[in-house]
């Protein structure tokens, strides 16, 4: 089979040299300059009638300087005649002569030599290579170029894979290095899949999904997902190109030709030793190694980072940022809430291990309480007020007397208050606020004018199922309920009439009055009765008295 392949490169290679460029098989001679007219150097060829010539260029330096001078002797070949006159060349003799001491140098024992080079032209055949001012003859089979790429100026890297010293012809061939390095990567590949130790790797390149390393020769990935057991690790945090690592070999991939590496498969898996040591509740020490927005990431200390979420860092309800609390590098104790080897994941909490603010509150303060606090945030329906780092909530209609007043419009976040804690909700964990009892209502300033059975006119405000709201002034409402209506008629009262009754119930701290007609009547019938019996006992006669006295 060998053979057979031997000969067929043969016959390629007969064929592509009838198309590539005629070889000078003339021997090397020596010229004479005999003159130098111009650019034009005058040479004596050895056998020749007449004389031929080359330009000056050939023997000049790259200053100018000239190599020869006239009469002396020049290495020359024939590339052919003109009118008789020989065509001679300098600078192909040259070439001749190093081609000839290169394939000389080869020596016997000369195939899959390996050089470098630069594709300098195309022809039909193939390639023409240079290196170190030798010519190289590349065919088209041998190339493995992709169809319409860009070859001229290509950097390359052949094997010598024939030499024909009688044509000065030295062939090579891209596709010979690349089954060469193929069959030395699959034997390396091989003997790396049988390694079952620890081995050396030296990192190559580093890219955002893992690191290229060389070990033994052959170049592998490690996965970013295979650095560390802390998970997926940003690689150029942790290593430079030229590092050395230990290395394990995972598997190889032959469709793909992907060799895996791992390097944290060199070392024990802490999740075991987390399984056997940790339980949920136990307090730990950690330390901060990264933080975002949504949380921070705890390192163990053993390859591993546990995950302390941003509600478990603070009983602060209102945090923004983790920043403002922890530093990367600190070192904090925690709790472990969760533990999930098969998902390898480990949740902790901070807040766990410090006092809830709602316990140190209620256990300092009672309802009915009254203290400073600072507006943390205003909504449509009221205010949080901070007290001693937890928040207690005032609603609107307990910030003020006014119905039509709200915290928004008249606070500020930040201003200092004073409210009351009207309850404490231990199941809820909520704090519920006032300011009625602290600030007067104006129930509490009417009361200073008026009291009970005092008699009052207002205007009709509204008219309900329950009865009816009279205005008495500005900041003052009082109810009629329908029973205190008579004698007047609900359904002949209208919105804007204006009502006269006695005041039945003052609640200051409800800010509440009542109003009564039908008690305004009785007040009225009394006193009627009263004039009544007043007149009538201013009437009566000394003898009616002394007969009331006897009957």
């Amino acid at each position: 089979m060998q053979e057979l392949e031997k000969i067929e490169i043969e016959e390629d290679f007969a064929s592509m040299f009838e198309q590539y460029e005629k070889k000078e098989n003339e021997k090397v001679s020596q010229g004479e300059i005999v003159a130098i007219e111009g650019n034009c150097v005058i040479i004596a060829v050895p056998g020749e009638k007449k004389e031929g010539n080359i330009s000056i260029e050939e023997i000049k330096d790259s200053e100018g300087n000239l190599f020869f001078k006239v009469g002396e002797l020049l290495p020359i070949v024939i590339t052919g005649k003109k009118n008789e006159q020989p065509i001679v060349s300098y600078k192909k003799a040259i070439r001749k002569e190093k081609i000839a001491k290169y394939i000389k140098d080869l020596g016997e024992n000369y195939k899959d030599k390996i050089i470098e080079g630069v594709v300098i032209r195309k022809n039909k055949g193939g390639y023409i290579v240079e290196s170190d001012g030798i010519e190289f003859f590349m065919p088209k089979f041998g190339a493995a170029f992709k169809d319409g790429s860009k070859v001229e100026g290509k950097f390359i890297k052949a094997c010598i894979v024939n030499v024909k010293p009688e044509e000065d012809s030295i062939i090579i061939s891209r596709k010979r290095l690349f089954e060469i390095e193929n069959s030395t990567k699959k034997d390396a590949i091989d003997n790396l899949l049988k390694q079952e130790g620890i081995l050396e790797g030296k990192v190559k390149k580093i890219t955002s999904f893992g690191m290229f390393v060389d070990v033994n020769g052959v170049e592998g990935l490690v996965h970013y997902t295979e650095i560390s057991y802390k998970g997926p690790v940003n690689p150029s945090k942790l290593y430079k190109e030229e590092d050395v690592v230990p290395i394990k070999v995972l598997s190889y991939d032959k469709e793909k030709r992907r060799l895996a590496l791992s390097i944290k498969e060199t070392t024990e898996d802490p999740w075991r030793e987390i399984e056997k040591e940790l339980e949920v509740g136990d307090a730990i020490k950690v330390t901060v190694s990264n933080i975002e927005p949504y949380g921070v990431f705890v390192d163990l200390g053993n390859d591993i980072e546990g995950f302390l979420h941003i509600s478990e860092i603070s009983w602060n309800k209102n945090i923004q940022n983790p920043e403002e609390f922890l530093k990367t590098g600190q070192e904090i104790d925690v709790e472990v809430i969760e533990i999930n080897t098969k998902e390898r994941r480990l949740r902790v909490s901070l807040k766990n291990l410090l006092d809830k603010p709602f316990d140190k509150f209620a256990k300092k303060y009672k309802e009915g309480d009254i203290l400073k606090g600072c507006v943390a945030t205003l909504t449509d329906f009221g205010a949080f007020i901070k007290l001693d780092n937890i928040d207690g909530l005032l609603h609107n209609e307990d910030a003020y007397w006014n119905k039509n007043e709200k915290c928004k419009d008249l606070m500020k976040v930040g201003e200092e208050i004073e409210v009351k804690i009207a309850k404490i909700d231990r199941k809820k964990e909520r704090i519920s606020l006032t300011r009625r009892g602290i600030i007067a209502s104006p129930v509490e300033e009417f009361a200073k004018k008026y009291s009970i059975d005092s008699e009052i006119s207002g205007i009709v405000r509204d008219i309900k199922d329950f009865g009816i709201f009279i205005k008495i002034d500005d900041e003052v409402d009082a109810l009629i309920r329908n029973e205190d209506l008579p004698p007047l008629k609900k359904e002949e009262i209208q919105v804007g009439d204006s009502i006269n009754g006695v005041i039945s119930l003052l609640d200051c701290a409800n800010n509440k009055i009542r109003v009564s007609i039908k008690r305004l009547e009785k007040q009225k019938e009394k006193a009627k009765l009263k004039d009544f019996n007043d007149n009538v006992d201013n009437k009566m006669t000394l003898g009616d008295i002394i007969k009331d006295r006897i009957s």
